[in-house]
C-alpha cells in the first residue's frame, strides 16, 4: 500500500471545478495583484478567525518580518524564539538586525516558560532590552498557556504568534490568530490551509498595528503610491492564490475536525509502551490543527526504514536545532541549556496526516508500527 505523506490530490479532486473556475476568473479580468480576490479572502479571513485584521502577504517569512518590522524590532532588541522550529522564525529575527534569543520547549514542543524566563534574564545581563517573544505553534499545537501568558506580561514583552502550522485550530473555543499582538501564518501548499504556490498573512486587532502592517507590505506607502512613510518590502499575495484559498477555506473547518479525529486513532491505537513511543499529548481545551502528527522513539531511524519498506513515508520534523545552524552559531542560547531540544531532535518523526486518509490507510500504519 502506497500511502501519501500529505494528500493534496484528494482535496483538489474534491473541489477541481470550484478551483479551475475562479481561476478562470482571474485570468478573465486580468488583476493579477490586488484583484478583488485578494479582498474578499482577507475578509473571509477575518470572519472566520474573528479577528478585526487579515492582512495578507507573500509568504510566512515575510508575515514574520512585517510583524517584526511593525513592532520596530531594533539591533539591541531581545527576541526569543524556540530552537525547536523551522528556520523562518529565526530567520526573520536576524533579517531584521534584531538580536535572537533560543530557548528551549516543553514536552508539547511549543515554548517552554521556564526556559524563557530565564532567556530573559540572560538578555538584561547582557544589556540587551528583552521587547518580543514568538512562541510557534509547533505541529499545530496552540502555544498558548497561562503561565506563559503571565510571563508575558510580567516582562511588558510583545508577542507575535507564529501559526503556521496551526491555522485553524482554537485555543478555549477562540480560533488562534485573536493572541498576541500579532499573530502570522503560512499559506505554503503542505499547511493545514495551503494554496498552490506561496503565501501568507498577518492577524491582529489593533487598528494602528493594522495600518502600520498595510504601509510596511506594500513598500512602506502613504496616502497614495507614490508617498513612502515608512521603511517597507514588497510582500503580496497575488490574484490566483487569493482564489484558491477562497476556495479551500470552505473546507478547513470539516477538514480540523477530521484531523483531530485521525489523531485520536493514532493515539489510541498505537501501542507506545512496546516500542518505547512517545506520542503527542491531546488537551482538552485546545483543538489542534495536526500539521503533522508528531511522536517520538529512541530507535527512529530503525522504525523510520521499516515503514518505508511497507509504503508508509514519514518525516523528521527537526533533525538540527536552530542553535547548530553553522549561520546562527553566534546566536544568544539560554544559559540553562537545550536539553529538551537536543532530544528531540534525536528522536521525533511525524506519521501520514491528512483529513483524507482513509480507514484503511490508518489501519495499515498502526499495524505496522505496532509489530515493528
Amino acid at each position: 500500500m502506497q500511502i501519501p505523506f500529505i494528500d493534496l490530490r484528494s482535496q483538489f479532486l474534491l473541489i477541481e471545478k470550484k478551483l479551475k473556475k475562479s481561476i478562470e476568473n482571474v485570468l478573465e479580468h486580468g488583476k493579477y495583484i490586488n484583484g478583488p480576490e485578494v479582498e474578499e479572502l482577507e475578509n473571509n479571513l477575518s470572519d472566520y478567525i474573528g479577528v478585526k485584521h487579515s492582512i495578507t502577504c507573500a509568504n510566512g517569512t515575510d508575515a514574520l518580518t512585517i510583524a517584526l518590522l511593525a513592532l520596530d524590532a531594533k539591533p539591541h532588541d531581545a527576541v526569543f524564539v524556540p530552537s525547536f522550529t523551522y528556520i523562518a522564525s529565526a530567520e526573520a529575527i536576524a533579517l531584521i538586525g534584531a538580536t535572537p534569543y533560543f530557548v528551549d520547549v516543553g514536552i508539547d514542543y511549543n515554548i517552554c516558560p521556564t526556559s524563557l524566563e530565564i532567556a530573559i534574564n540572560d538578555a538584561k545581563s547582557n544589556k540587551h532590552n528583552p521587547k518580543i517573544v514568538i512562541p510557534v505553534d509547533l505541529f499545530g499545537k496552540p502555544s498558548i498557556c497561562k503561565e506563559l501568558d503571565l510571563l508575558i506580561k510580567k516582562n511588558n514583552l510583545k508577542v507575535i504568534y507564529d501559526s503556521a502550522q496551526s491555522f485553524g485550530a482554537s485555543h478555549n473555543g477562540k480560533k488562534i490568530g485573536n493572541y498576541g499582538d500579532i499573530t502570522t501564518t503560512s499559506f505554503f501548499p503542505a499547511k493545514p490551509l495551503g494554496c498552490y504556490g506561496d503565501g501568507g498573512a498577518i492577524f491582529t486587532n489593533n487598528d494602528k498595528l493594522a495600518n502600520l502592517i498595510r504601509s510596511i507590505k506594500n513598500h512602506g506607502m502613504g496616502e497614495h503610491k507614490y508617498e513612502h512613510v515608512n521603511i517597507g518590502m514588497n510582500s503580496r499575495l497575488d490574484s490566483v492564490q487569493a482564489a484558491i484559498l477562497i476556495e479551500k477555506l470552505k473546507l478547513l473547518e470539516e477538514e480540523i475536525i477530521k484531523r483531530n479525529e485521525i489523531a485520536e486513532y493514532y493515539n489510541k491505537n498505537i501501542n507506545c509502551i512496546k516500542n518505547n513511543l512517545v506520542l503527542p499529548e491531546i488537551s482538552s481545551n485546545k483543538s489542534f490543527a495536526w500539521a503533522q502528527y508528531t511522536l517520538r522513539c529512541s530507535k527512529r531511524d530503525s522504525l523510520i526504514a521499516k515503514l518505508k519498506t511497507e509504503g508508509i513515508p514519514t518525516a523528521i520534523y527537526y533533525p538540527i536545532p536552530l542553535n547548530e545552524q553553522i549561520a546562527y552559531k553566534k546566536c544568544n542560547v539560554v544559559s540553562s541549556g537545550l536539553s529538551n531540544t537536543q532530544k528531540f531532535c534525536k528522536e521525533v518523526f511525524s506519521l501520514p496526516m491528512s483529513p483524507y486518509l482513509t480507514s484503511d490507510q490508518q489501519n495499515f500504519i498502526v499495524e505496522k508500527i505496532n509489530s515493528f
